[in-house]
């Protein structure tokens, strides 16, 4: 189980928490999801997605990456307008915010 702020993910079940919400997702939003919660305070670039989420080395728009995140921050109740779980690092790629207990493992 991985924890950051009050979001939860399940890797073994591929489930996933708001708070003691569950929140239902689809295959690429969990692994979109997990991809970020799992480096939860690191900058993941948008190739680092594209490898670990579609599989594939190249893409002809950064749209998939985009549309999908979109979805997730509306499932998880995040706001697509000022986000504070899932933040875009520009030129640089996203970012799952943690705080500091998330970061040391006292949360």
């Amino acid at each position: 189980m991985i924890e950051v702020q009050d979001v939860r993910v399940d890797p073994s079940t591929r489930r996933a928490w708001r708070g003691d919400r569950e929140v239902l997702l689809s295959r690429k939003e969990f692994d979109l999801v997990h991809a970020l919660i799992a480096r939860a305070g690191s900058v993941v670039t948008r190739e680092e997605l594209m490898r670990d989420v579609w599989g594939v080395t190249f893409w002809t728009s950064s749209k998939t990456i985009d549309v999908h995140l979109g979805w997730v921050r509306r499932k998880l109740g995040d706001d697509t307008r000022q986000p504070r779980l899932i933040t875009t690092i520009r030129g640089q790629g996203l970012r799952f915010e943690a705080d500091e207990a998330d970061l040391t493992g006292t949360a």
